[in-house]
């Protein structure tokens, strides 16, 4: 079965509306055997879930809670799941204009579409050992999507170096603002 690529998929979902899972409140029914991998990949009982639409399906119900658990949620049932880093990967960018007019639009694995900027705010962690970035960008609610690492040397194509509190920051604009991938060495 082929699987439609993130464009196809964002084709069929743009204008659905989602859930409003931030509003039900339904008590914890337990833990589901359920995990979404780091590379955005969904299993059920250690099974790969291979059919792209239902796992889209499930992640309309995903939710964050503020004890950085993963629950997948109905009017009536809470489910606990496990999420290895984050539930979408970003795997798809868009770019109109240039410069502090720029324009970064991310694509999910899921067919989400966000346009980084203040309500979708792009974010760099350094916590690995080895000091490897792990770039995100905000999709909604508490959720945020992993950046690939192609769309990743993209966004370092597109950046600039700026001055801020005194350091060398490299970044890339969306919408007016701003967005800090890394600092830079200064130099000897």
């Amino acid at each position: 079965m082929l699987k439609p690529d993130p464009m196809t998929l964002a084709a069929q979902v743009e204008g659905k509306k989602l859930p409003p899972v931030d509003r039900w409140n339904p008590p914890l029914s337990g833990d589901m055997d359920m995990r979404i991998a780091r590379d955005g990949a969904w299993y059920h009982e250690g099974t790969a879930i291979e059919r792209i639409q239902l796992a889209r399906l499930f992640s309309t119900i995903l939710r964050r809670d503020e004890d950085d658990c993963y629950y997948l949620v109905t009017p009536v049932e809470k489910w606990r799941i496990q999420v290895d880093d984050a539930p979408f990967v970003a795997v798809l960018l868009d770019v109109a204009g240039q410069g502090e007019g720029q324009c970064l639009c991310f694509t999910s694995n899921l067919g989400d579409r966000v346009e980084a900027g203040p309500e979708h705010p792009i974010e760099v962690e350094y916590k690995n050992a080895d000091g490897t970035p792990a770039p995100y960008v905000h999709i909604r609610g508490r959720l945020r999507a992993l950046i690939s690492r192609s769309v990743f040397l993209e966004l370092a194509d597109l950046g600039e170096e700026r001055g801020i509190d005194g350091e060398r920051v490299y970044g890339v604009w969306s919408q007016g603002r701003f967005f800090a991938l890394g600092t830079l060495e200064e130099d000897d």
